[in-house]
């Protein structure tokens, strides 16, 4: 029977974990049996620059934690080695640097699970969730997606300009500012 100061340092490690993992936008674990000090060191940097906490957790204190907010469907993968990357904010992140680094790595580095906006969801779906985009390049796609239409319309009011005999819309803006920027002949006497 552990002391009881050790009891109390473990319920509070307890504690938190299950705090974090309720309160973060998504998480996976992984087992990483075998991985190298420099290929920990490259997951490690690209996590923490994408803002995701990575750290190698106790199956036993993790099991506790997630049966703490009702994670009970995770109690079969949490043995062996664990590690558990988690992002408060972005919910493809853990997924998709995980997913990229496990696809490189596959010999000793394997997605377990992970858990989303309050739901676990099996490797297949974190696989799924690896290979959309960044944030970044989702958030591009939809503004792209908005211009579209008024763009196509500009280029139709252009083209139907063009038909018309006039001159397109850009060089009927250019051709009043180069007629003002041209100097006027000078009359003979």
């Amino acid at each position: 029977m552990p002391n009881a100061n050790v009891l109390t340092q473990k319920q509070a490690i307890v504690a938190e974990l299950a705090e974090k993992m309720k309160n973060a936008s998504a998480g996976v674990f992984v087992d990483y049996k075998g991985i190298t000090v420099e290929a920990d060191t490259k997951l490690r940097a690209s996590l923490r620059e994408a803002g995701v906490e990575y750290s190698v957790v106790k199956n036993t204190l993790v099991r506790f934690a997630a049966n703490q907010i009702g994670f009970e469907s995770l109690d079969p993968i949490l043995n062996g080695t664990t590690a558990l990357a988690l992002s408060m904010t972005d919910s493809i992140a853990p997924a998709r640097l995980i997913g990229e680094f496990a696809k490189k790595n596959e010999k000793f580095f394997k997605i377990k699970a992970g858990f989303i906006d309050g739901e676990v969801v099996d490797v297949a779906t974190v696989n799924a969730l690896s290979e959309l985009p960044s944030k970044d390049v989702l958030l591009s796609i939809v503004l792209g997606t908005f211009n579209a239409p008024i763009a196509a319309l500009a280029r139709v009011l252009n083209a139907v300009c063009e038909q018309k005999g006039g001159a397109p819309a850009e060089e009927a803006a250019e051709a009043p500012a180069a007629e003002e920027a041209a100097p006027e002949a000078a009359p003979e006497a």
